[in-house]
């Protein structure tokens, strides 16, 4: 069966020893003694699995996340002040600044 590195992220230790049991393949020797973040790195070798990292791409990530840490700082002061209307505005401004890098993730 095909795997995803997904799929096999989200197994039991058991599980993936038990897919490691019918694989014969060097990176896999020694299954039972691994642990589950070195037998996933081992079978997505022998099933020949890549697992790609995300990637901000369009916008400067940097900037909006100096950006969001200088709202922390205005949120906490709202909130010590009891200034719901402030406090609001902050939390709507750091939510559409962390939208933003969710969209321009691929």
């Amino acid at each position: 069966m095909a795997y995803t590195y997904e799929q096999l992220k989200h197994m039991t230790l058991a599980d993936l020893r038990e897919v490691a049991k019918g694989i014969e393949h060097e990176a896999v020797q020694g299954y039972t003694q691994m642990n589950k973040e070195h037998l996933i790195r081992a079978l997505a070798t022998a099933l020949g699995i890549k697992h790609e990292h995300h990637d901000v791409v369009g916008i400067d990530k940097a900037s909006i996340k100096a950006r969001i840490r200088q709202l922390k700082t205005q949120r906490a002061a709202a909130i010590n002040a009891h200034d719901h209307a402030q406090l609001k505005v902050v939390r709507r401004t750091i939510h559409r600044l962390k939208r933003r890098i969710h969209k321009a993730t691929v």
